[in-house]
């Protein structure tokens, strides 16, 4: 990989720390600029014109969407570079937040909207939709860096024990019994 390509797609735990936070921090604020963008922050359902009994609320399907793309297209991102738990963190709290306090400044009472099971519901398919996707782009990492060496240990069966006492190449795994003989 060229230098500029191992800076825009290289693993993020590989790169120096203040690279690594202003990543995260610049995807913090593209997932929020894609909220505010694509969403209004006042979802309240409103008249067409005083006095008409059609309400309509400025969210559109096309802004739904773009939103989910947006969002898809970061989690995919931060998926291949940085560590599971990132995405959930840069990409899907920051919209999850706003959303609540858009919510929660509806002059509305909680107790007689649907805005918190909404929020909820919104959050969860938000975060849902990070977790699923980012994990799938970990798959196409180049290196993931988890390394099972010496967490596998080899299997050798009671018989193969015993025999010519030629030894066994596998790792015998400590007793949970200590006073026992093995």
């Amino acid at each position: 990989m060229t230098p500029m390509t191992e800076k825009l797609l290289g693993l993020l735990s590989k790169r120096p720390w203040t690279e690594r936070w202003l990543t995260r921090l610049l995807g913090a604020a593209l997932s929020s600029a894609a909220y505010l963008l694509c969403l209004p922050w006042d979802l309240r359902n409103r008249p067409e014109s005083p006095g008409s009994t059609t309400e309509t609320t400025p969210v559109s399907v096309l802004g739904v969407a773009a939103l989910a793309v947006t969002l898809l297209l970061l989690a995919v991102y931060f998926g291949r570079r940085d560590a599971l738990a990132w995405p959930l963190l840069v990409v899907a709290a920051p919209p999850a937040t706003l959303m609540y306090l858009s919510f929660r400044t509806n002059p509305e009472p909680p107790d007689a909207s649907l805005w918190p099971l909404t929020w909820a519901f919104s959050t969860l398919v938000m975060a849902a939709g990070v977790l699923v996707l980012a994990s799938v782009a970990r798959q196409f990492r180049e290196d993931t860096g988890d390394s099972t060496d010496g967490l596998v240990f080899a299997h050798s069966s009671s018989g193969a024990s015993s025999g010519t006492g030629g030894g066994s190449s596998a790792v015998r795994r400590p007793s949970l019994n200590p006073g026992a003989r093995s």
